[in-house]
C-alpha cells in the first residue's frame, strides 16, 4: 500500500479526515502540453498513465495513483496513535516517524483513502464546488468574506469573497507564488475516505 501526503499548515489531512477534501490537485512538475493539442485534452487511465497526442506526437505520463488504489493517509505516529489509548505505542517516540510523517508505514495508518477519479485539467479550470472539495472552508455568507484557509505556522485565517479566490491564494502558498497565473496542467485526484 501506498501513502499520500496532505499538507498539514494549511489543515489538509484534518480535512481529509473529516471528509471535507475530497480532492487533491498535484501540479504536473516539468510537464507542459501544448495548447494545440490536436485530441484538445488529455486522457488519463484506469491503468496509472495519461495518453496526450500533441503534434502528432503521442505523450504517456506515468501517474503515482490509479482509480480504485486504497491509500494510507500519512500522519505522524504521535498525531495518529497518541490520542488514542486503545493502540499501544511502546517506543514508538524513538522512531523517526513519531513526529515526521514522511517516515512512516503505511500499513500502520488508521485512515486511508480510495481513489475514485482521476483527470488532468488546467489549474484555473476549477470550479467554485471544486475549491471546497479541494479544503477551502465556507462560513457563513452573510460575512464579506466567507470563504478561507488557516495557515498555522503563521497564525492566520486567510479570509476571500470566493472559492476560486480563496484557492488560488492557497495554491501560490502550497506550489509557490505565481503558480496560480502561470496556470499549469494538474492531475486531480478524486477521493473519497474508506477508513
Amino acid at each position: 500500500m501506498q501513502k499520500i501526503m496532505f499538507n498539514d499548515r494549511y489543515h489538509h489531512t484534518n480535512a481529509v479526515i473529516e471528509e471535507r477534501k475530497t480532492r487533491a490537485t498535484q501540479i504536473m512538475a516539468g510537464i507542459d502540453f501544448p495548447v494545440n493539442m490536436v485530441m484538445g485534452r488529455v486522457l488519463p487511465d484506469k491503468d496509472g498513465k495519461i495518453y496526450a497526442v500533441a503534434n502528432g506526437e503521442n505523450i504517456i505520463v506515468k501517474l503515482r495513483y490509479k482509480v480504485g488504489e486504497v491509500v494510507a493517509v500519512a500522519q505522524s505516529y504521535y498525531h495518529a496513535f497518541s490520542p488514542r489509548c486503545d493502540i499501544p505505542v511502546y517506543g514508538a517516540d524513538r522512531t523517526p516517524g513519531w513526529r515526521n510523517k514522511l517516515f512512516v508505514r503505511a500499513d500502520l495508518m488508521p485512515h486511508q483513502i480510495r481513489i475514485i477519479g482521476i483527470r488532468c485539467e488546467r489549474l484555473r479550470d476549477i470550479s467554485d464546488e471544486e475549491c471546497i472539495k479541494e479544503g477551502v472552508y465556507a462560513g457563513s455568507q452573510a460575512l464579506e468574506y466567507p470563504y478561507y484557509f488557516i495557515d498555522t505556522k503563521q497564525f492566520l485565517i486567510c479570509d476571500y469573497k470566493s472559492p476560486r479566490e480563496a484557492f488560488a491564494a492557497l495554491i501560490d502558498k502550497v506550489s509557490g507564488r505565481g503558480t496560480w497565473d502561470r496556470n499549469p496542467w494538474v492531475v486531480v485526484y478524486e477521493f473519497e475516505l474508506v477508513k
